[in-house]
């Protein structure tokens, strides 16, 4: 029960903080381009994560020393060489992953980054968030069955993104196109979903999550210098932004998110994880008054919330029902 609260406790920090990161990604537009923004924000990321890996793995051969005590030495060469060939493979693949990763999540936050430009935090949030809707869609391309509570799902995502993003008593003005963004990068962000889910297996998440930002963050410092003309002056100037989306968002969320998981189940985790939407709107109603939401997108907000929380909570519910059965039968 300890662990199940800490856990949950854990993912509710990762939370408000990704929730909050989306104000300072708001506030940090006003000094630096959006690629400056994103490449010193994910370079410095991976900088943070670079000593927790350093620590863990001295510790880890610490302990392995000690396991190896005792052995003969025709038992340490052997134990060494399939040390070795593991590691060889490990290295190998996490260094693919982490490639294909960080171009995906590039991807999604630079278009996210530029969204900012145009939309309130809030509104881009929500939008943001329905990537939990987009996943199941793009699995149908590799032969998934959607379940009929994804339809429902989608149905009211598609209601509550219409409240958020249109003006129903102006339905000339169309949709914002920071809106257009957020919801492309929904799109990416499910693809970068799907691509560590497919990759993680066998690879250490704490490098892969250092190595994509690393990897995300190189390819937006050679875009910001294509695209953009940045300064020492304005990165200073939006240091305080860059920090905390780089060793908050980045860095420290992301080890939460690993830590916390490991208490809970994954459904109940999401649901949890889900709610930084929810943050970013309060945060964004606190610190920015001026992008207070009007009762309409208000009322958007909360459906989309509905949909994208219903099919964790769907699965709560029935991995509680499929346990009572299994606890039944014995």
């Amino acid at each position: 029960m300890k662990s199940k609260i800490k856990g949950t406790l854990l993912l509710c920090l990762t939370a408000f903080i990704w929730g909050t990161a989306f104000v300072s990604q708001t506030l940090g537009t006003a000094y630096v381009s959006p690629f400056t923004f994103s490449a010193t924000r994910m370079l410095l990321g991976s900088l943070v994560l670079l000593p927790v890996i350093i620590v863990r793995d001295f510790v880890g051969r610490n302990k392995e020393k000690k396991n190896v005590i005792g052995l003969t030495l025709e038992q340490l060469e052997k134990a060494n060489k399939i040390k070795d060939e593991k590691k060889h493979k490990t290295v190998k693949k996490t260094l693919i992953s982490g490639l294909i990763v960080g171009i995906a999540f590039c991807v999604a936050a630079n278009l996210q980054q530029y969204a900012f430009l145009y939309s309130s935090p809030g509104k881009i949030a929500f939008i943001t968030s329905t990537y939990v809707l987009f996943v199941p869609f793009i699995s149908l391309i590799f032969g998934k069955k959607i379940r009929a509570i994804t339809w429902i799902s989608v149905v009211l995502g598609a209601c509550g993104l219409f409240l958020l993003c249109v003006d129903v008593s102006d339905l000339s003005g169309g949709i914002n196109f920071g809106d257009v963004l957020a919801l492309v990068c929904a799109v990416a962000f499910a693809i970068h979903i799907l691509v560590i889910e497919k990759f993680l297996p066998g690879v250490d998440g704490l490098k892969l999550a250092c190595l994509q930002f690393f990897v995300a963050g190189v390819i937006s410092l050679v875009l910001m210098f294509i695209f953009e003309k940045p300064s020492f002056s304005q990165i200073k100037g939006a240091w305080l932004y860059i920090g905390y989306a780089g060793v908050l968002s980045c860095g420290v969320a992301y080890t939460l998110q690993i830590v916390g998981q490991k208490y809970l189940d994954a459904s109940f985790a999401t649901l949890i994880m889900s709610t930084e939407s929810v943050f970013a709107v309060i945060a964004s109603a606190i610190i920015l008054p001026d992008t207070q939401l009007s009762l309409e997108e208000i009322i958007g907000c909360c459906v989309m919330f509905i949909a994208v929380v219903l099919p964790c909570v769907a699965d709560i519910v029935k991995a509680k029902r499929e346990s009572k059965n299994t606890d039944g039968m014995d």
